[in-house]
């Protein structure tokens, strides 16, 4: 497994904290192989400088804790069997039921863009209800549709079918198992926020350079809060 390294200097931005967290942060060293990336020379540095800045940018993830007595997980990325290349790596382990097909589950994200130096488009904390508290995203697994009947992306649905309830996964998702549309799940609400993210994996003379390698690499943290069995 091939550490990417850049000799930019990158200041850590602050990560988003909901304030009902606990301190019991989880820290983990993001390894991505090179090999899934273009090899022409533009592409290999923009794809270089997207994963060394991830990778310095997100050492630290803070969820709330629904399992006591879940457990720490190896530091380690190992890529999930017929999933497309989907890349995961726990950062606990839960203690609940393993979903099945058809289940209705509910999880927790923070979602972020590789090929913009990690920026977070979206996240579930953000999400509030008429009480203030943040909104799981819900959808039924294995049916590739959300509740609002659009098609999830294939790198969350592969790497939340091997979860427990209360695990904590971080996910690599390349271009073909995350966004191929407009209307995949899930969608951020801020328009701004949806305008950049789609115009970047969306981007025609980038895709153009044979840029579609590395313009849609989604990496996901996941927290699998609960599930409902059909």
């Amino acid at each position: 497994m091939t550490v990417i390294q850049c000799s930019a200097a990158v200041q850590s931005p602050p990560l988003p904290h909901h304030p009902k967290s606990p301190s019991n942060a989880v820290s983990a060293t993001t390894l991505v192989s090179s090999s899934s990336f273009s090899s022409s020379p533009t592409t290999s540095r923009r794809a270089a400088l997207s994963l060394s800045l991830f990778s310095t940018a997100f050492p630290t993830l803070v969820f709330s804790s629904s399992a006591s007595s879940s457990k720490s997980a190896v530091s380690e990325f190992s890529e999930l069997p017929n999933s497309g290349g989907v890349k995961v790596l726990d950062l606990r382990f839960g203690s609940g039921d393993v979903p099945l097909d058809g289940d209705q589950v509910a999880v927790h994200y923070y979602g972020r863009l590789a090929a913009k130096q990690g920026w977070r488009f979206d996240s579930t904390y953000d999400h509030k209800d008429e009480n203030g508290e943040p909104i799981p995203f819900v959808f039924f697994l294995g049916s590739g549709k959300a509740i609002k009947h659009d098609m999830t992306s294939k790198g969350i649905e592969a790497a939340v079918r091997s979860m427990k309830v209360g695990g904590i996964r971080r996910v690599v998702i390349p271009p073909s198992q995350g966004y191929q549309s407009t209307s995949q799940e899930p969608i951020p609400p801020n328009y701004f926020d949806r305008q950049r993210l789609f115009t970047t994996i969306f981007n025609p003379t980038r895709l153009a350079n044979g840029e579609g390698s590395t313009l849609g690499t989604l990496i996901f943290d996941i927290e699998l809060v609960n599930l409902r069995h059909q």
